[in-house]
C-alpha cells in the first residue's frame, strides 16, 4: 500500500461461523444466501478459525476494542463498562492521525459511550440494548416489548414488521455513507477509519418475505447436533443454559421457524452489506479502503438443544472474520485462506499494522497484517491457540469457563465443574470428551497447562467484583432514552432516533456532560 489505507470495519451481531454460503459445502455448513461475504472472501483472506474473547455481546465488544482477554479488558457481563486507562483501536489510530468514526450498535455500559471514536452520529448512546422491537404487532403500550423476554424471541420469529426504510440497518448504512462523503469532501487527504455495527442477525429474528420464504416451511434443515446427544449433555454448563435461556420450552414448529427467521436474517444483513458497499465502490471510497468483516459472538441456534450464546460450543464462540485489502481486489495479492486460530483480540494490532499505527505493547492479540497482505506469520503459526473465556457466574455451577483453541484440540476449564476436551478434527461437533475416555492426554495436559498458567479463576472473581462496582460508581450511566437508538444533532442534542427531529424527546442537552468520550 503506498498511502494509508482506509478501514471499513463492518460488525454484525450474533453471526455464527457456519452459516455463510461459502460454508454450505463443508461439514455442518448451513444452506445461507451470502453473495456479498462470499466475494470478499474470494477477494480477501478468509479467516476460518476465527472466535470471540467472550461469547456475549458487551464483553465481547470490550475485549475486542481494547485488544485483550476478557479478563484483562474488564469485560465480565452486558452491563460492563470500558475501564478508562484502556486504549482501543479506535483512540489509537485517532492518535496516529486517522479520523474515527462508529456507527450504530455499541452495547456499553455506563458513561463511556465513545469508546476513542472521535465521532458517532447514530448509535445506543442512551443504553446497551441497541435491538429495534418487533413485530410491530406483539407491542402492547405499558407492557414488555417484542423480544424482552427470552421466550419471545422465538415465538415471534418470522416476518419483519418495521418499514425497511426505518429499519436500524437502514439508518446505520445511511448515516456510514453521509459520513464518509462529508469526510472526503472536507478532508481528502486524511485517512479514515469507520466501525459500522449491525444488530442482525441477533433477535428479533424478523426478516423479509423475500429472505423468510425461501427457508419456511420448506428450505430449514434440522440443528445437526440434537438435544441430549454427546459426552457433554448431562454438563453442569449445559443444563444451566438450558434452564438460564429457557431452551427446554421451544416446542419443535417453533424452534424449526426460528431457525428459518436466523437463516433470513443473515441473507438480509448479506443484502443490506452489499447495498451498502455499491454505494461506497459508486462513490470511490473503496478505491483505497481495507474492508473487515466480522461478528461479536455466535449463535447456537438449536445445536445441543440450546439458543442464543454465552457457552463454550463451536457455534457460539466462532465467528467469520474476513478482511479484503485494495491489493487483493486489484489482484495483486491472491485470496487465502487462513487455518491457523485467530480471535477478535487481533483486531486491535492487525488495525494498526494496516495502518502503520503505533501498537501497545500490553495487548493479548497478534498483528495480522501480515497475513492480510499475503505474507508468512511465524507468531501466528506458532501460537498454541486462542482463549475465549466467561467469567460471571451466570447460572450458578459450570458457567464459569476458559477455552484453548489451537488448530486441531479444545480444552474447557471450569471454575466448579468438570474439564471437557474435544479433536475437532476427528469430532467437530464436540460430543466426544477426550478427558472421559482419556484419549489425547499429551495434548489436553499442554492445552491444559498453557491455559491455566499464571490464570487462578478466584483470584479473577476478585477482580470482577471489585472493578465492577468501582467502574459503575466511577461511570454511570446518566441518560437514557426510551428508544434503543439515538441520533446526535448538529446543534448538540442527542434525541431519540425513532422521534421527530423537530419536537424530539431530548436524551441528553450536553452529550460532553452525560457521556464521556
Amino acid at each position: 500500500m503506498t498511502e494509508r489505507p482506509n478501514i471499513l470495519f463492518l460488525l454484525s451481531d450474533e453471526h455464527s461461523y457456519r452459516f455463510l454460503s461459502a460454508r454450505s459445502g463443508e461439514e455442518g455448513g448451513e444452506p445461507c444466501h451470502t453473495p456479498t461475504l462470499d466475494g470478499l472472501i474470494r477477494q480477501g483472506v478468509f479467516f476460518r478459525q476465527a472466535s470471540c474473547q467472550m461469547p456475549l455481546c458487551t464483553p465481547s465488544r470490550i475485549a475486542m476494542l481494547a485488544g485483550r482477554h476478557s479478563h484483562q479488558a474488564g469485560a465480565w457481563s452486558n452491563n460492563s463498562v470500558l475501564p478508562p486507562e484502556l486504549s482501543t483501536f479506535a483512540s489509537q489510530l485517532s492518535k496516529a492521525g486517522y479520523s474515527t468514526c462508529t456507527v450504530g450498535k455499541m452495547h456499553l455500559g455506563g458513561s463511556r459511550q465513545f469508546a476513542g471514536f472521535q465521532h458517532r452520529p447514530y448509535g445506543d448512546f442512551g443504553g446497551p440494548c441497541a435491538h429495534q422491537f418487533d413485530p410491530l404487532s406483539s407491542y402492547e403500550a405499558g407492557k414488555p416489548r417484542p423480544g424482552s423476554d427470552l421466550r419471545s424471541r422465538t415465538v415471534d420469529a418470522g416476518l419483519m414488521q418495521v418499514p425497511e426504510s426505518q429499519l436500524q440497518e437502514a439508518a446505520v448504512t445511511a448515516e456510514s455513507v453521509a459520513w464518509i462523503r462529508n469526510h472526503q469532501q472536507a478532508a481528502p487527504s486524511v485517512p479514515w477509519m469507520l466501525m459500522a455495527s449491525f444488530s442482525r442477525p441477533h433477535f428479533p429474528l424478523t426478516a423479509p418475505s423475500r429472505h423468510f420464504d425461501r427457508y419456511w416451511p420448506h428450505g430449514v434443515n434440522e440443528p445437526r447436533i440434537a438435544a441430549g446427544s454427546g459426552d457433554s449433555a448431562d454438563h453442569p454448563m449445559t443444563r444451566g443454559a438450558i434452564a438460564g435461556f429457557r431452551t427446554d420450552e421451544i416446542e419443535r414448529e417453533e424452534g424449526m421457524r426460528a431457525r428459518a427467521a436466523y437463516f433470513a436474517c443473515v441473507d438480509f444483513l448479506d443484502e443490506l452489506l452489499g447495498d451498502f458497499l455499491a454505494r461506497l465502490e459508486r462513490d470511490g471510497a473503496l478505491d483505497n479502503t481495507v474492508i473487515v468483516y466480522a461478528s461479536d459472538h455466535g449463535e447456537m441456534c438449536g445445536e445441543h438443544g440450546l439458543w442464543w450464546k454465552n457457552t463454550w460450543h463451536e457455534s457460539s464462540v466462532r465467528v467469520p472474520l474476513i478482511v479484503s485489502t485494495p491489493e487483493h481486489r486489484g489482484g495483486d495479492v491472491a485470496a487465502q485462506v487462513v487455518d491457523d486460530p485467530v480471535g477478535l483480540a487481533d483486531l486491535f494490532p492487525t488495525f494498526c499494522g494496516l495502518a502503520g499505527a503505533e501498537t501497545p505493547d500490553s495487548l493479548d492479540g497478534l498483528d495480522l497484517s501480515g497475513p492480510c497482505r499475503g505474507d508468512v506469520s511465524s507468531a501466528l503459526q506458532n501460537r498454541l491457540g486462542v482463549i475465549t473465556e466467561a467469567m460471571t457466574p451466570r447460572w450458578g455451577e459450570g458457567t464459569e469457563f476458559r477455552v484453548l483453541r489451537s488448530r486441531r484440540h479444545k480444552y474447557v476449564a471450569f471454575r466448579d465443574a468438570p474439564d471437557l476436551a474435544f479433536d475437532l478434527e476427528q469430532d467437530p461437533c464436540e460430543q466426544r470428551n477426550l478427558l472421559a475416555h482419556g484419549e489425547a492426554k499429551d495434548e489436553t495436559d499442554a492445552l491444559r497447562a498453557h491455559l491455566l498458567e499464571g490464570f487462578d479463576f478466584d483470584d479473577v472473581e476478585q477482580t470482577r467484583l471489585a472493578q465492577t462496582q468501582d467502574l459503575k460508581d466511577r461511570f454511570p450511566l446518566r441518560a437514557e432514552g426510551s428508544t434503543p437508538n439515538q441520533v446526535l444533532r448538529g446543534d448538540g442534542l442527542l434525541v431519540e432516533a425513532d422521534a421527530p427531529l423537530y419536537d424530539a424527546d431530548v436524551v441528553s442537552r450536553d452529550i460532553d456532560a452525560d457521556f464521556d468520550r
